[in-house]
């Protein structure tokens, strides 16, 4: 009897444990199809955003166009194949797209990794997203305002004496677009300083130790991104990496104390 007891005593807890696994195996099979589905919503809601915004450039292109082309005084653009201009305008609508979503883009990310984070972590997440934002944007403005004026200015005066400034559209947008993009890219060194620092791989006098092989890496760094092959242009681009990386190193020097 007692044994029959027992056996019944084992059976039916063989049988809660199950149920409890299988209903462990159903919440986590639930919770992942809504990370899914929530992950595909934001994914959704962001490209429509970008389709809105790109269609909202590409109904005012001219005026965006203008502006693209107000660095480059003095010089006539053609169109050298049918449909360059269409093409070109496209791309330029696209690229203003991206740029005026990609703020809506990167608040939607947080949203979703927020969650699964710890109080710590926000701390530092939020910080950083914003300065992160903001030296992209002043990127973005150095380049229009500083890069690309002095790059045009370096090869309209070169050969002025010798051929006239006619230019392909086309050709000229991806000059200009290369420029302000990877400017944008390479504001984010602070970025990356505090990171390596919050993190312990990196103090902040060690990064100011090696000043040496940062002025080299901001000369070799501002070749490869400048698209031009002038001195201005990668003279101001290695002045304003160096002082990124200073900055950045005090930063790091500054949240250690």
């Amino acid at each position: 009897m007692k044994n029959n007891n027992l056996q019944l005593r084992t059976y039916f807890l063989n049988l809660r444990k199950q149920q409890i696994i299988m209903n462990t195996t159903t919440d986590d099979e639930m919770a992942l199809s809504e990370h899914i589905e929530e992950f595909s919503q934001r994914i959704i809601f962001c490209l429509f955003i970008l389709l809105a915004a790109t269609l909202i450039c590409f109904f005012d292109i001219k005026d965006i166009v203008k502006i693209f082309q107000a660095p480059a005084l003095g010089v006539k653009f053609l169109q050298f194949s049918p449909g360059e201009y269409f093409f070109a305008s496209l791309k330029i609508a696209t690229f203003c797209g991206l740029l005026i979503s990609s703020p809506i883009t990167i608040y939607q990310i947080i949203l979703y990794v927020l969650p699964g984070m710890t109080k710590k972590e926000r701390e530092i997440l939020l910080p950083m997203t914003i300065g992160s934002g903001i030296l992209f944007g002043i990127g973005l403005l150095f380049s229009y305002f500083f890069l690309v004026p002095a790059a045009l200015n370096f090869f309209i005066n070169y050969g002025s004496e010798v051929v006239e400034p006619f230019w392909s559209f086309n050709q000229y947008f991806d000059f200009i677009a290369v420029l302000i993009f990877t400017t944008g890219i390479a504001f984010q060194v602070p970025v990356i300083q505090v990171v390596l620092g919050l993190l312990g791989i990196l103090s902040g006098k060690t990064m100011l130790s090696a000043w040496k092989y940062v002025i080299v890496g901001s000369t070799i760094l501002a070749a490869i991104i400048t698209p031009s092959t002038d001195p201005v242009t990668q003279i101001l681009l290695t002045v304003a990496l160096i002082s990124l990386y200073i900055g950045g190193s005090s930063i790091v020097i500054l949240l250690n104390k």
